[in-house]
């Protein structure tokens, strides 16, 4: 299969139509080989307006809503960023072609190990995985530019709204199991200002200050 050609065909049917408009995350999205990050039986889907299955009840998010926040963090290049539930590792790749360092936490071994071999496999050295609960944040690099979390939270954690930077922004999906909604926060002078945005379904986010198990999801 041209896998360069069915980003660009992502790219111009998925993204741009959609309202995606920041050049560099449209960039980051056609350099980034999505295929890489899921399971070879789903290599000729990997490029479909849908997310995917990468095992341990996990997904890797449809195309459009990685791009969607990682737009709405409004990455300049020279970030620090955290990112919440590693998976397959695609996220912390655009992350990667972003900003200047990512610090992704994944709470399932087996994803963080396959993630990390891929990433390193495709020269991401600016990405580090650790094994936790992503919802503590990652207290011993704070603070952070910014912070991404990708499963559905009741609402933000305290402690990653504890670690982000003056200036900062972080975005997670919000809501319920059935529908959440992405949240984007901008601290500023000490306060947080909230803009809700696209409605959206998620995994759950589990841990302390997320949903207890997958059951009470």
């Amino acid at each position: 299969m041209d896998f360069d050609a069915l980003r660009e065909f992502m790219v111009h049917t998925q993204l741009i139509p959609r309202g995606i408009r920041d050049e560099r995350v449209l960039a980051a999205m056609r350099k980034v080989p999505r295929h890489l990050f899921v399971s070879e039986s789903s290599r000729h889907r990997a490029y479909d307006d849908m997310a995917l299955s990468i095992g341990e009840g996990q997904t890797i998010s449809q195309p459009y809503m990685v791009a969607v926040m990682t737009e709405l963090l409004e990455l300049k290049g020279d970030e620090k960023v955290l990112e919440i539930g590693t998976g397959s590792g695609y996220q912390a790749a655009i992350l990667a072609e972003l900003s200047k360092q990512v610090f992704s936490i994944e709470r399932i071994p087996a994803l963080a190990a396959r993630a990390e071999e891929r990433l390193r496999a495709l020269g991401y050295d600016a990405v580090r995985i650790k094994v936790s609960d992503g919802t503590l944040g990652w207290i011993d690099e704070a603070p952070f530019d910014r912070i991404i979390v990708t499963a559905g939270a009741p609402k933000v954690p305290d402690p990653l709204k504890e670690q982000l930077a003056e200036d900062g922004i972080l975005v997670a999906p919000v809501g319920d199991r059935f529908s959440q909604q992405l949240l984007r926060i901008v601290k500023k002078d000490g306060t947080f200002r909230e803009e809700f945005h696209t409605l959206c379904v998620f995994v759950p986010l589990i841990g302390e200050h997320g949903w207890k198990s997958a059951e009470e999801w």
